[in-house]
């Protein structure tokens, strides 16, 4: 006979829960009574207040984070046999975007400390084909920005920041997102601000800003709201073969209250992060590493390390044991060379990236929304402490 589970079965917790509010609720019933769903008055105002929150001029709305990589790397003109150096340690979009805009991904493997990718193993990968650097402030810690800018600056390089995890983050008293020649955000539904789906470039030029908006609905010279309008129906050219990237207004409508209360859920999501850190010290686990100083974290991600010799149970069983415990739980993530697909088609493997690969296979991601209460965060460490005392 088992023991019972921390919580009851009708009280698991979902990972990643989002935390909506009446604000977002009223805002998204007011878009759908408006019969103004698509890109319209809402985005704009969306993509205002997220420039004026990151401090620039330009952000443009769009349909995902792979949206905005993607369109990034086709306002700089990539070509084929063109390289972007990224992580090994990210999700698939990034790579994927690389490929879609016809360029070859290019892996560098992550400091074992920060996740982030290692400026050296980037250095080390740069081939005369290269032609931008493509860093991932992983679980919302910034990357080595500095190093990074001098590598592009030395080389030639562009360089595009995913700041799918990075919303609020800082190095050095610049924002993420701010340092390259574009930025790309996420709003997916785990995201700190989020519209369910949805992203966000921003661009250093206006040329850049101009090109992206064109490309992401069809390529455009006028989207919906400035064709058909109350002052009329407004005649389009189709100026460049683009894509169905745009964000509608019942997103958005989400997106500009999550932003204003963004601040106030990052504090939240802090005292989560550093209780745990707390709570969870000599079990066993590696826990993350405090934020550098001179920067900020947004604190998206709560990863540990289940290292099965200094836990006495492997990281796929620790999934289960919480899920049984009515944890959710999440892997963030398997590196990129363990992936068939890029295996086969780029000959990459696991053990040319030794950092990404066992942080991979070692990885865990713990609860980490604003809206956990006290008890939930209690139901967590209980959790974690149950399954690795057993």
């Amino acid at each position: 006979m088992t023991d019972s589970p921390i919580r009851p079965p009708d009280r698991f917790l979902v990972f990643g829960a989002p935390t909506m509010g009446e604000e977002e609720i009223a805002e998204v019933v007011a878009s759908m009574r408006s019969g103004w769903l698509g890109s319209g008055p809402k985005v704009a105002r969306f993509e205002s207040d997220f420039a004026a929150y990151k401090g620039v001029e330009y952000a443009v709305a769009v349909s995902s984070c792979t949206a905005a990589l993607h369109l990034s790397m086709l306002a700089l003109g990539l070509r084929p046999g063109d390289e972007v150096v990224t992580t090994a340690l990210t999700f698939a979009a990034t790579v994927n975007a690389v490929i879609h805009a016809g360029a070859t991904p290019v892996l560098a493997d992550v400091d074992p400390e920060t996740m982030n990718v290692d400026p050296a193993a980037v250095r080390a990968a740069l081939t005369e084909r290269t032609k931008a650097i493509l860093p991932v402030h992983f679980a919302g810690r910034p990357c080595a920005m500095d190093e990074l800018q001098a590598l592009a600056a030395d080389h030639g390089l562009a360089l595009i920041e995913d700041c799918a995890h990075a919303i609020e983050s800082e190095y050095r008293g610049r924002k993420t997102g701010t340092m390259g020649d574009f930025g790309c955000f996420s709003f997916y539904a785990t995201k700190n601000v989020t519209t369910g789906e949805g992203g966000m470039v921003l661009a250093r030029r206006e040329t850049d800003a101009a090109r992206i908006k064109v490309l992401a609905l069809h390529g455009m010279s006028k989207d919906a709201w400035r064709r058909f309008s109350d002052e009329g129906y407004k005649h389009y050219l189709v100026t460049e073969c683009g894509y169905k990237y745009n964000m509608m207004d019942i997103q958005a409508a989400m997106g500009i209250h999550q932003l204003a209360r963004v601040e106030e859920s990052w504090r939240r999501r802090q005292q989560i992060w550093t209780r745990y850190r707390e709570e969870l010290a000599g079990l066993g686990l590696g826990l993350p590493a405090e934020p550098e100083p001179g920067t900020r974290h947004a604190y998206h991600l709560f990863t540990v390390l289940v290292d099965e010799q200094l836990c006495g149970i492997s990281r796929d069983d620790f999934l289960a044991a919480m899920t049984a415990e009515n944890i959710g739980v999440g892997v963030h993530y398997l590196a990129i060379p363990e992936h068939p697909y890029y295996r086969e088609t780029f000959a990459w493997r696991p053990q040319d990236y030794p950092q990404a690969t066992r942080i991979g296979r070692q990885t865990v991601s713990l609860p980490l929304s604003p809206g956990l209460s006290e008890a939930d965060v209690d139901d967590v460490v209980a959790a974690v402490r149950k399954v690795l005392q057993r």
